[in-house]
């Protein structure tokens, strides 16, 4: 798995939609799952939605937690 793909979850924003604003690292279980069965948007975008979706359906979200900014 590449880190900067890992870390662009926890710093891109979901560009439109019901989730618009949203880290693609906080999208939740059901939307990913929605998405996977949709079909993934072309380009970047699509490739970090579907290592998400990987992500949570593997039980793996934790892997992010360290790599989220401080606050």
């Amino acid at each position: 798995m590449d880190t900067e793909k890992l870390l662009l979850l926890v710093k891109w924003e979901m560009p439109y939609g019901k989730y618009k604003g949203r880290l693609l690292a906080d999208l939740p279980s059901h939307y990913l799952g929605w998405m996977a069965r949709a079909g993934f948007p072309s380009g970047e975008l699509g490739g970090l939605l579907a290592l998400m979706y990987e992500l949570d359906h593997n039980a793996l979200r934790h892997l992010l937690d360290p790599l989220r900014p401080r606050r």
